[in-house]
């Protein structure tokens, strides 16, 4: 080693040591107001759940997995809920209700549990289009229907005008955790592969190009659709080599990457080149200054699998429609604790943070 070589080490080694330090501190929320930011996935979003949500409920929630699990009578069930407020109602390749339907079974499936029973909350804006109302009631019955789960519950409130937006929806699912699962955000260790199960932003830059806010069209669709089929299949390959999912929504590939590593005290190391991402994506990411890796999905899900099960699990995906292009894109290492580092392209390497916001809000 050069002696340059040898300082730039030895500056890179000083950096991560203060990164790895501040990162380190405890979460709080400290904020006078709530903003955008605390919404949108990111470190502000961690510090609310953290250092607000977490001291206050405790429990399970401390895990801060997409599902708890709750013991009944020796039953294993999982219970996640989520709301959507994206902005328009409807864009290229989806609807608020279909993502509706789809992000909450995607929740349950990377926790290990295939959805049985949704409840629908809908909350309607004075004056929506009856028409509008009919086409997203087709949507979550047409989602519902393709990912084998059923509407068995809901409520609707109806609020002033300007209130919503149109609609807003909150749903509730219920499932069984599979026993070949055996996943926590915690058990990730050195060594293990990380799992792409497709191409990234799709979903982001669909949302993004529908608001018409930018003199720029490309031929993009959301990616929403459910993951149970690519979950089966890496349940089938790997089984109990398989230590953890997670569903790349709010935040992108970084902001998972990031909670993970935080989660299991890893690293995590990630080839850019190996990053699968459509040329449309990246064509309109580069003028719109956004990086794909932040950027959202409905479709796509990181897993992370021992080494030897690593080639089963990627061919598992391969098999699945949407996982075509399903790559490894890393591996997770020992050091620097609770870091994601990419390596670039050019050759480089550098630190890929978890933001505070996210460039994209009201996505999903």
């Amino acid at each position: 080693m050069t002696a340059e070589q040898a300082s730039v080490s030895e500056r890179e080694q000083k950096i991560l040591g203060i990164i790895e330090t501040a990162r380190a501190k405890r979460a709080k929320f400290g904020d006078p107001h709530v903003t955008m930011a605390h919404g949108a996935g990111g470190k502000a979003t961690q510090n609310m759940i953290e250092g607000l949500f977490v001291p206050a409920f405790g429990g399970r929630l401390a895990q801060l997995a997409d599902a708890g699990e709750l013991d009944i009578d020796g039953v294993t069930l999982a219970l996640s809920t989520d709301a959507y407020v994206v902005k328009p109602l409807r864009f290229p390749g989806g609807s608020i209700g279909e993502l509706a339907v789809n992000g909450t079974v995607n929740d349950l499936a990377v926790s290990g549990a295939r959805a049985r029973a949704l409840s629908i909350s809908l909350v309607l804006e004075e004056g929506l289009a009856a028409e509008q109302l009919r086409a997203e009631t087709d949507a979550i019955a047409s989602a519902a229907a393709a990912a084998g789960v059923q509407v068995i519950a809901g409520d609707t409130k109806v609020v002033e005008r300007t209130r919503a937006e149109g609609m807003y929806i909150c749903s509730t699912g219920l499932g069984r955790r599979d026993p070949r699962a055996t996943l926590s955000p915690a058990s990730l260790v050195p060594g293990d592969r990380i799992l792409l199960s497709g191409s990234i932003g799709e979903h982001g830059m669909a949302i993004m190009l529908a608001r018409g806010e930018f003199e720029l069209a490309a031929a993009i669709e959301s990616d929403t659709r459910s993951l149970w089929p690519a979950v089966d299949g890496l349940l089938g390959a790997a089984g109990k080599d398989l230590h953890c999912m997670r569903d790349a929504t709010r935040g992108g590939v970084a902001s998972v990457l990031n909670e993970l590593a935080r989660a299991s005290s890893v690293a995590m190391y990630v080839r850019e080149s190996a990053v699968p991402v459509k040329p449309a994506v990246a064509a309109a990411a580069e003028i719109l200054g956004l990086d794909p890796l932040y950027v959202a999905n409905e479709g796509k899900l990181l897993a992370f699998v021992a080494p030897h099960a690593a080639e089963d699990a990627l061919a598992a995906l391969r098999t699945v429609a949407g996982g075509e292009q399903a790559a490894e894109i890393g591996e997770v290492r020992g050091q620097p604790p609770g870091m994601v580092l990419l390596e670039t392209g050019f050759g480089g390497r550098r630190v890929l943070d978890q933001l505070v916001g996210d460039p994209l809000p009201r996505i999903c």
